[in-house]
């Protein structure tokens, strides 16, 4: 997937494609990491690039459980403690399998929303959570997905961030790293020599 979203053919598949797009660019801020670095937070913040991808996929996979309806484990608070704990890699995962995970939780977005006829159905407040609005008793599938978007886009910021905190490479130099872009005056892809003595692990997934 290029820098820029693809031209879209209506409501539904645009909210999916920029949200694919999101993905893309939180996950091309982990091309080239190891564990060991993916897990680091280098700057005043406990963020890390692989517990910001650990966390966006807990997020997507907790709002399609509230579109699908299904409850999912564990009262209200052990989620929102779950939540927080979902901010951080542990030192027994890999960023692979965090990847990995994040692409079914993807498919399984995609799925779920093309089995959906109106985006207007209606998607009941989940009680018991003190950051949800009292005055809302339901949202909709679309709103659903624009802030799947919105807070896939703000982690998406924060992990770049993160990773120029930890080597120096940025957004569109990773891109282009990632995507196969050819070198030019004005954009030189990342490469691994980049990062001198650092094995790179080949993150990029074809969308």
């Amino acid at each position: 997937m290029p820098g820029y979203v693809r031209p879209i053919a209506d409501e539904r598949d645009g909210l999916l494609a920029f949200l694919a797009q999101q993905r893309l660019v939180l996950r091309t801020a982990a091309h080239g990491l190891t564990d060991e670095q993916a897990r680091s937070a280098p700057s005043r913040s406990a963020l890390s690039v692989g517990g910001l991808v650990k966390h966006v996929t807990f997020t997507e996979r907790g709002w399609m459980d509230t579109v699908r309806q299904r409850r999912p484990p564990g009262s209200a608070e052990e989620r929102s403690a779950a939540s927080l704990e979902n901010f951080r890699m542990g030192a027994d995962e890999t960023l692979e399998e965090l990847l990995a995970r994040y692409d079914e939780v993807a498919r399984e977005t995609e799925e779920t929303v093309a089995g959906i006829e109106d985006l207007g159905l209606p998607v009941p407040v989940p009680p018991g959570a003190g950051w949800l609005p009292r005055d809302v008793d339901a949202w909709s599938v679309r709103w659903v997905l624009f802030h799947l978007i919105e807070e896939t886009a703000r982690h998406a910021g924060h992990a770049d961030i993160v990773r120029e905190h930890l080597d120096g490479a940025t957004a569109f130099g990773l891109l282009a790293a990632a995507e196969g872009w050819p070198e030019s005056p004005w954009l030189k892809p990342w490469r691994p020599a980049d990062r001198v003595g650092q094995p790179a692990s080949p993150l990029r997934r074809t969308l």
